[in-house]
């Protein structure tokens, strides 16, 4: 017992430099992999360690050798994933060697080895790769080795045949790899995050805050932690409740590895759905007004749209070629607003996902999209710090609003247009006439993002120096901040 501690605490020393190794590759990775900015990733680093350290604590020690028959698409697939995509995936593919299929794995990069080779380790040039000793040989490179219970996974499943039982060996790893039970969020936080995504509940008694594999549950009166909803991605990057205000779709994941929509019901916390799974994250998720069906945008650069019920997908749409950052629904459901890094916002045909229009007028990525109240108008926001009115007709501007910064999604609620900038403002706009409301003051840091409760009145935002802010919106006047970091620890 005295060793088996010895050994678990130095893998915790071990895993702990090694997730801030992860973040810094993330952060470097190819030029359209999903990069949060360098302050969003370094935030995230320390908490990142910290939560591995006591996932691997409460884990168990490894086993040396598996019992039973290894599964590709339960084992194999998710090792690929986690370790290797960033670097061997459809965006970045060092050594001209991608890892994104099982077919894609199975055969030869830029050299003439082939990645894997059934029965015969010495030929398969993951696994040499994997168990070198030569530090520029060894993958993944610049970070630590494979833990020994993952190098014995890969071994026996070679020996076995390295068989595949999936679907579809074409497929995307990310799609055919089992829902991830992801580990539970620190109990204190080190630090406080960046708060990515905010949503009131419908009645307006609760706060909803992206954490770090949680969601966290407010009170918004006096800024109570009520709960916390643990089983979420790593980063949750937008929320949107049903119409009937029983599930919240999570739009959620961990940079260059894997992305998911996560549907939850609110009432118990539990984990009712996932889908939408790509190999990076989804940065935007929201019900139609019908709450038939989830429109999602990701990092991929995929626009999709699924059931509600089954999580089955109904369109998949390649329009972008680039991070699809923001949907949004118009007022019947028959059509869908996109904003995307590659400098455009879109309107597709929901049905049959026919391009309606497109608007190029930011020249810079666009972050958010809303559909004005009449429907015949899109409102679309980004880094060309504006918020830009145009025609869905013929993409036609009709308006724009100026901001200090770049400008984030853009919530459409209770008739009013809500924006957040990096500029530290929160601005409140009439949705029809775009005539200025209000503009809520106290952010000391970038505001992110925004979210309104009609029957309320209230407005929150999330900034990135962790704290969640809410103001009355009938006058302005601020009702409480928010630290949304459970249990944060002092320093």
């Amino acid at each position: 017992m005295a060793n088996d501690t010895v050994a678990r605490a130095m893998t915790v020393s071990e895993c702990a430099s090694k997730c801030e190794s992860i973040t810094a590759s993330i952060t470097a990775s190819g030029a359209r992999a999903y990069r949060p900015s360098k302050k969003l990733a370094r935030a995230f680093a320390s908490v990142l360690a910290a939560t591995a350290a006591v996932a691997l604590l409460s884990a168990g020690s490894p086993t040396a050798a598996q019992a039973e028959p290894v599964s590709f698409k339960q084992k194999v697939a998710t090792i690929l994933v986690e370790n290797c995509l960033a670097c061997h995936g459809p965006k970045k593919a060092e050594g001209g060697y991608r890892v994104d299929t099982f077919e894609r794995a199975m055969s030869a990069g830029d050299s003439s080895t082939p990645g894997f080779v059934a029965k015969n380790l010495d030929g398969s040039e993951v696994f040499r790769r994997v168990i070198a000793t030569d530090k520029v040989e060894r993958m993944p490179l610049d970070g630590d080795p494979l833990p020994a219970e993952q190098v014995a996974i890969l071994k026996q499943w070679i020996e076995e045949g390295a068989t595949f039982d999936g679907p579809d060996p074409k497929a995307s790893l990310a799609t055919i790899i089992p829902p991830p039970t992801h580990p539970n969020p620190p109990e204190a936080y080190p630090q406080p995050l960046p708060i990515t995504a905010v949503a009131f509940s419908p009645d307006g008694s609760q706060l909803i805050a992206g954490g770090y594999h949680e969601l966290t549950v407010w009170n918004p009166a006096d800024g109570q932690l009520t709960r916390r909803i643990k089983n979420i991605g790593q980063r949750t990057y937008a929320l949107s409740f049903s119409p009937d205000g029983k599930l919240v779709a999570v739009a959620c994941g961990a940079p260059g590895k894997l992305g998911e929509v996560r549907v939850v019901d609110f009432a118990s916390g539990n984990v009712t759905t996932v889908f939408g799974t790509t190999s990076d994250v989804v940065l935007d998720v929201a019900f139609s007004p019908q709450g038939d069906r989830v429109a999602v945008g990701a990092a991929d650069g995929l626009l999709r749209i699924f059931e509600a019920a089954t999580g089955k997908e109904q369109l998949a749409i390649s329009s972008h070629s680039d991070w699809v950052q923001a949907v949004a629904w118009n007022a019947d459901g028959s059509k869908l607003a996109s904003a995307s890094r590659d400098k455009t916002a879109k309107v597709f045909d929901t049905k049959t996902g026919e391009l309606l229009v497109t608007f190029s007028g930011h020249g810079q990525p666009v972050k958010g999209v809303a559909f004005h109240p009449d429907g015949a108008e899109v409102f679309s926001a980004g880094a060309d710090k504006k918020i830009q009115r145009w025609k869905v007709a013929d993409g036609a501007k009709t308006a724009e609003i100026g901001f200090g910064d770049e400008v984030y999604k853009l919530p459409m609620s209770g008739g009013f247009l809500f924006a957040s900038s990096a500029d530290k403002t929160v601005r409140q706009f009439d949705g029809k006439t775009q005539a200025a409301v209000r503009q809520y003051a106290g952010s000391p840091d970038w505001a992110l993002c925004v979210t309104y409760h009609d029957g309320t009145k209230r407005v929150a935002a999330g900034g990135f120096n962790g704290e969640v802010r809410i103001w009355n919106a009938a006058d302005g006047a601020a009702v409480t901040t928010i630290v949304a970091a459970p249990n944060l620890a002092k320093k």
